[in-house]
């Protein structure tokens, strides 16, 4: 037998020096100059730009710097000396372009002028703004409305996601997926089934009162490093940490605050959890229901004491509804199943179930290691579950707080980017807007995906991102996307999905949200919503990488203007001129939510938009917030790899989605290369792998369609049984576009079947 290798790791703590040296490397590499100092100084600050990276909240008392090292990376992304011109264009055709990497595409810089693909010289030819619109509007005047899609990354801010969605529907659709489609969609779904919000119901305050978090499926350290603050002041004060995911990641091991000069100059890291459980791919649904039988024995002793409960009675006999169901699963499943299912020994599972026993206020955290599964759904619920079992939901140091990763992504939803009818503002629109919303509900990503294939999706508007890197199942889709009559890019950089431009094609540089938009009435606001629904604005205040540009906003109304119809009630030209004509229209659609949004949205912290759930009111079928069952173990579900391997797909530290800033990740100690698959050194043993060969993934589905990606690294790594890993979106080739969550249709890309092939 190949004898097991030694994992190397990362030897530093999360934060520290290690941050700052990522934050300067990636300075160096964009020239953004000093003046880029300003811009991070007012970060997230009252009077300031919010961060374009994660949906983390603004503080009401801000530090001197409220940035963490991805947000200073994806500032210093965007504020880039850089240019991405016409001459660059006219150096490379696009077949040319379509060969080099992400990394390659947007380290050429902004983009400065609007561009029109000619097919005849397959090149990207500068163009005028007035002729892209007129193009435009007079396209989609000649295709079929439904087979259309408006598609939104989610880091456009309230205003010009408002006008895309009416747009959208003035023009015919509902088709409105966005990156939630993508990744917590599946949380959208869940939470509104059960608790009848489709958010999180935490706010701030709440982690200065827990003292429990579990934690599951989220990478603080990679994703969303600002909580790792708040988490930090927790453990300090005595809260314990239970940490439920394959990889143990450094940020929810140990933790060096930057803000901190005396940590991190002499102090020790502080060590962020109390109990560390290495799920295997999907076995969260396990790890949680091992956790709830020791919760439901822990109480029967105390009842039998007499001492405090752990079950929260008074709560679920008034509140909650499905127990029984729940509770006869939990006695009929045993310990065997569930440490085969979820990959850890009874004993974690019973400490995990003592720390939630010993605690009195509880907090769930999650991240897509639960949304990104088959049944995602049902590990959300589970999570639920737990939480519902000690009344721990819709009070203060309780709760369940998904962590969100654009920016404004709960925002755009909150504004009616959505392809359901159900949940747009249907009658508002009609009184507001007289508009007649078409009553046809559109299509999500993956439904988007079907009909392109299929042949009728004819045609795509792209608010930001990199939708064709993003998306599973790469070739089969690649070639159909070319075959769109018409693609419209409204981008800051190059990307790969620009690089398959349609019959006909358009690229459309917008600002940043860091640079002045200067309109008819001056420059203008913007507002954001973060995963705890406050609401804030943010104003640029760096000059425009090219007096070329155009904001998010005026690109979408001109595009309106040129294709739509006049209406009395559509003033494409005076919303343009004045973005708080928008909010006024926002909260005259949203009034219990938006009211007074020019005013409030001000507020230090903004303002907060409500959620039913926060207060114990449940806005579901029943009217009580309802415990689930599950049908299944492990999320994986009956499609997956029983006793198999599975692939879970992970960003590295020097990335955001599909924006790669360099080769480091360093908080798990690899360096220089995308093309790995990370394995445990016995299960390279059992394969007899050795460190650095080269393998190919293959995924182990029976459909007829050979998903295969070769030139992968092996690399020896910390995992439980059965999981693989690897890098998004290198390896989405590997995700059937049917391997889905089974009720919101997100792309189970954290347990996809798979062999590896020497």
């Amino acid at each position: 037998m190949t004898k097991a290798p030694k994992v190397q790791g990362y030897k530093g703590s999360a934060g520290g020096w290690g941050s700052l040296k990522g934050i300067s490397r990636i300075e160096r590499s964009q020239k953004a100059g000093p003046s880029v100092l300003d811009t991070l100084r007012q970060l997230n600050k009252p009077g300031g730009t919010m961060c374009t990276s994660c949906a983390w909240v603004k503080s009401e008392k801000p530090k001197p710097f409220e940035f963490c090292e991805n947000g200073a990376k994806a500032t210093l992304w965007d504020l880039t000396t850089d240019r991405c011109s016409p001459e660059f264009f006219a150096r490379h055709t696009v077949s040319e372009l379509a060969m080099w990497s992400d990394y390659e595409l947007e380290m050429e810089g902004r983009l400065t002028h609007p561009m029109r693909y000619e097919p005849e010289v397959d090149r990207y030819v500068p163009t005028s703004w007035e002729e892209a619109f007129k193009a435009i509007g007079a396209k989609l005047r000649t295709l079929d409305p439904k087979g259309v899609t408006f598609y939104a990354s989610g880091k456009a801010a309230l205003e010009p996601s408002y006008l895309y969605a009416i747009f959208a529907r003035m023009y015919g659709h509902n088709n409105l997926p966005d990156s939630s489609n993508m990744c917590h969609e599946t949380t959208s779904v869940a939470l509104k089934k059960v608790v009848g919000s489709p958010v999180g119901t935490c706010q701030m305050e709440d982690f200065e009162h827990c003292d429990a978090i579990f934690y599951m499926g989220q990478n603080p350290g990679t994703n969303s490093p600002r909580i790792l603050h708040p988490l930090q002041k927790a453990v300090k004060r005595g809260c314990k940490i239970v940490v439920f995911n394959p990889l143990k990641e450094k940020a929810l091991t140990e933790f060096r605050s930057p803000q901190n000069p005396l940590q991190m100059t002499f102090g020790k890291a502080t060590k962020m959890s109390q109990l560390y459980l290495q799920v295997r791919p999907g076995g969260d649904i396990a790890a949680l229901m091992g956790t709830m039988k020791r919760v439901l024995e822990r109480d029967e002793e105390a009842k039998a004491r007499g001492s405090r409960r752990v079950l929260d009675t008074a709560f679920l006999e008034q509140h909650t509804n499905g127990l029984e169901s729940l509770l006869e699963k939990l006695a009929a499943t045993n310990w065997d199943e569930l440490e085969e299912a979820s990959g850890v020994t009874r004993a974690e599972m019973e400490a995990a179930g003592d720390i939630y026993a010993d605690a009195t206020k509880v907090i769930g955290i999650y991240g897509m290691g639960l949304t990104q599964h088959v049944h995602g759904n049902q590990a959300i619920g589970m999570l639920v579950n737990l939480l519902l079992l000690g009344g721990n939901m819709g009070r203060q140091g309780a709760g369940c707080s998904p962590i969100r990763g654009h920016s404004n992504v709960q925002g755009q939803r909150t504004v009616g980017i959505t392809e359901k009818v159900a949940l747009a503002p249907v009658a508002k629109y009609r009184e507001v807007l007289d508009l007649e919303t078409p009553q046809e509900d559109g299509h999500t990503t993956v439904e988007f995906l079907e009909a392109l294939l299929a042949g009728t999706n004819t045609g795509f508007i792209g608010l930001g991102g990199n939708l064709a890197r993003a998306i599973p199942d790469h070739d089969r889709v690649y070639p159909a996307w070319r075959n769109m009559e018409l693609t419209v890019h409204v981008a800051t950089k190059l990307n790969k999905t620009h690089c398959m431009p349609g019959k006909e094609a358009w690229l459309l540089p917008c600002l940043v949200r860091a640079e002045e938009d200067i309109q008819a009435t001056g420059n203008q606001w913007v507002s954001m919503e973060d995963s705890f629904s406050h609401v804030s604005a943010s104003k640029g205040k760096r000059k425009p990488a090219s007096e070329h540009l155009m904001s998010e906003t005026a690109i979408i109304c001109e595009i309106a203007k040129a294709t739509l119809d006049p209406n009395p009630k559509w003033q494409w030209d005076a919303w343009r001129g004045d973005y708080a004509r928008i909010r006024d229209l926002i909260a005259r659609t949203y009034p219990d939510q938006f009211y007074e949004m020019n005013t409030r949205m001000h507020e230090p912290s903004g303002f907060y938009r409500g959620n039913p759930a926060h207060e114990r009111i449940w806005k579901t079928e029943s009217g009580k917030a309802e415990f689930t069952t599950p049908s299944v173990l492990n999320a994986c579900g009956i499609r997956g790899n029983p006793g198999g391997m599975h692939l879970v797909t992970l960003r590295s530290n020097d990335q955001f989605n599909t924006t790669i800033y360099g080769f480091s990740d360093r908080l798990r100690g690899l360096e220089g290369n995308r093309m790995i698959v990370l394995v445990s050194p016995e299960e390279m043993a059992r394969l007899g792998l050795h460190e650095y060969q080269q393998v190919s993934l293959v995924t182990e589905v029976d459909d007829n369609i050979e998903r295969r990606v070769s030139g992968l690294s092996v690399r020896a790594y910390d995992l439980p049984k059965g999981a693989v890993v690897g890098y998004f979106p290198e390896l989405n080739p590997l995700v059937p576009l049917w391997y889905h969550d089974e009720l919101a249709k997100v792309p189970a890309s954290k347990g996809i079947p798979v062999r590896i092939e020497p």
